[in-house]
């Protein structure tokens, strides 16, 4: 996935709100942006941190810059980069998985995004071919990480993300086939578990679900100031 134009940078005064974040701009204006996360985004909203943003020319926007890159310390002494737009991870996994990047999501003739299903609900994508059952796929976006080179989700409790595992599995149940897949926004990580710590119902829901059926797989970014693409596969550790 690459930015439409260059994004802006700045440093991080402070998130508040959930949605809203004010930044220094380089060059010296102070302004409010768009945070497009509702999540705690823990570790990720530290004061005088580096920013990117992207410019919305959408007519009548209150804030048209979006908080898009944050740079934190990773656990080398180092830094790394962080995708913190949830909007994103739809985008990045269709695009691989059109171009066969993904081996759980290939030989699929046709993708659909956001196919109502489930209990009112619409999932993230839908691939279908004449010769197999069709494939429901929810992706979720994971950006925290409390040890060396472990992404974990939730980093907050997700009643939706627990409705989803139910909704995967009844597909499984009706002969269809279901994939959760995490999208990690950070390039620091190598491997990935559920932070059963933070949402056992989440945790629990996971385990179950598999249980069923539901297959679980996750994926890391390569990020840059000017794209973001899937970069590698991470094992899954048992929670």
């Amino acid at each position: 996935m690459d930015f439409p134009a260059p994004l802006l940078t700045g440093r991080l005064i402070r998130r508040y709100k959930r949605f809203l974040a004010d930044v220094d701009l380089d060059g010296g204006d102070v302004t409010t942006v768009h945070v497009p996360n509702s999540g705690a985004m823990t570790g990720l909203d530290a004061p005088g941190s580096p920013v990117w943003l992207s410019r919305s020319d959408k007519p009548g926007r209150k804030y048209p810059l979006t908080l898009e890159l944050i740079r934190v310390p990773d656990f080398t002494g180092g830094d790394t980069l962080v995708g913190i737009n949830t909007g994103h991870p739809n985008r990045i996994v269709a695009e691989a998985a059109a171009a066969g990047r993904i081996p759980e999501l290939a030989g699929y003739a046709t993708l659909r995004r956001e196919v109502r299903y489930g209990r009112a609900s619409r999932v993230d994508m839908l691939l279908e071919a004449p010769d197999r059952p069709p494939c429901y796929v929810e992706v979720k976006n994971v950006h925290l990480c409390r040890q060396p080179g472990l992404a974990e989700f939730p980093d907050c409790p997700t009643a939706r993300g627990a409705r989803h595992l139910e909704e995967l599995t009844a597909m499984v149940a009706a002969g269809c086939r279901s994939v959760m897949l995490y999208l990690v926004q950070r390039g620091d990580c190598h491997s990935f578990s559920v932070a059963a710590d933070l949402d056992p119902v989440y945790a629990d829901g996971l385990t179950r679900a598999r249980a069923a059926g539901v297959e679980a797989c996750c994926y890391a970014c390569a990020l840059t100031p000017e794209t973001i693409d899937i970069d590698r596969p991470l094992p899954l550790r048992a929670t």
